[in-house]
């Protein structure tokens, strides 16, 4: 069983080296705004340790609320982006006062999905990041909730913080909540699980979405499902109670604070986290059980014989999901052949492939090398 002593350790290791820190800030946490100063005030202290600092923050959609004396958090779609319209400003605003306190600046950036799964943009908004964070200027970032519409939405900040940091290679991502972090059980006699090692069904279970959707939306079970996209690329994430005081110096001080999910493989590299986590899938690959596991627990390529279906249109290099048979995303990755290629070879041995193709052909449908387990 891993000590307390071995715990604190072992965050030092992983919090001590973080050069990087994407931080993200929910609404329900930031209902009082006068937290803002004490959030500011920490990234400042991250800033001043010689780190670079991401700030995603919810609240625009909140403070429009509280601007309009709202109590609940209307469901149409075009009233949230109004709230938001009038919330993003003040929010900003807020934010840029208290940066100018610890004499340094803060810079608006509003994303949609489409933002980041187009490879133009992608690159652009990444360069843009970069020279932010060069001259000392802390980027804000929020979801454009004023023209978003549902299907090129996030769903959530804690998953758009998790793209920030795999897009950026962030050392470390804080998520900082309304509770302790991930507990054993919701209400009283839970206690706090300081250290994840791997993310698996039993865990999930212990999430939930949010109980009251009064002002957010999100809850644990978003946050678990950013931690195994930050996980799956290589790096640690940590959920931490927000109003505790001074938490950011606390949590870098290697107190255990929050949850720590540690990274479950070694570093992707940018080209597989670009088609595994933001390159939009031409088409579906569906696999047998045996290729089912090959892929996810030894790392195998794809191969004609362990495909029974396809379904799409895609190219010779296009971007697909491969699926187990019943539809759940196992994998995606670049694959070798057109799709009516390979609903010729489905089920085939690579030694079969020449003579039904009628030229020289990958052994491969995808190679393991273009390919990213999810």
């Amino acid at each position: 069983m891993q000590t307390t002593e071995n715990n604190t350790q072992l965050r030092s290791e992983i919090i001590g080296g973080a050069k990087r820190i994407v931080l993200k800030v929910g609404t329900r946490l930031l209902t009082d705004t006068g937290r803002i100063g004490d959030i500011v005030s920490q990234i400042a202290f991250l800033k001043n340790s010689g780190r670079q600092v991401i700030l995603v923050s919810s609240g625009a959609v909140g403070l429009g609320m509280r601007t309009l004396e709202m109590k609940r958090r209307p469901s149409e779609l075009s009233d949230i982006q109004a709230l938001a319209a009038i919330g993003q400003s003040k929010l900003m605003s807020l934010y840029e006062k208290e940066c100018a306190r610890h004499r340094f600046h803060c810079a608006q950036i509003l994303l949609g999905a489409d933002d980041l799964n187009n490879r133009g943009r992608h690159l652009n908004i990444m360069n843009c990041l970069n020279a932010l964070l060069k001259r000392n200027v802390l980027p804000v970032i929020n979801e454009n909730d004023t023209v978003s519409v549902d299907e090129l939405k996030f769903g959530d900040n804690d998953r758009l913080a998790a793209l920030i940091a795999v897009m950026l290679k962030a050392d470390l991502t804080i998520i900082l909540t309304t509770v302790e972090g991930l507990m054993t059980k919701l209400g009283a006699g839970g206690a706090l699980v300081p250290l994840v090692r791997k993310i698996d069904q039993k865990l999930r279970m212990m999430a939930s979405g949010t109980d009251d959707s009064n002002s957010s939306v999100g809850g644990m079970a978003s946050k678990i499902r950013a931690a195994e996209i930050v996980s799956k690329a290589g790096e640690p994430l940590i959920v931490a109670d927000g109003r505790a005081p001074e938490i950011i110096q606390k949590i870098f001080s290697s107190e255990e604070r929050g949850t720590l999910f540690l990274p479950s493989a070694s570093q992707m590299t940018s080209r597989k986290r670009w088609f595994g986590f933001f390159s939009k899938s031409k088409g579906r690959i569906f696999v047998d059980d045996g290729a089912a596991h090959a892929l996810a627990e030894r790392g195998k390529s794809l191969l004609p014989s362990g495909i029974k279906s396809v379904d799409g249109d895609f190219q010779t290099g296009d971007t697909v999901d491969i699926c187990s048979q019943d539809g759940s995303v196992l994998a995606k990755g670049l694959s070798n052949y057109h799709a009516c290629e390979i609903r010729r070879i489905a089920g085939r041995k690579s030694s079969e492939l020449k003579a039904i193709l009628g030229h020289d052909c990958d052994d491969e449908a995808v190679h393991c090398d273009n390919m990213t387990i999810l």
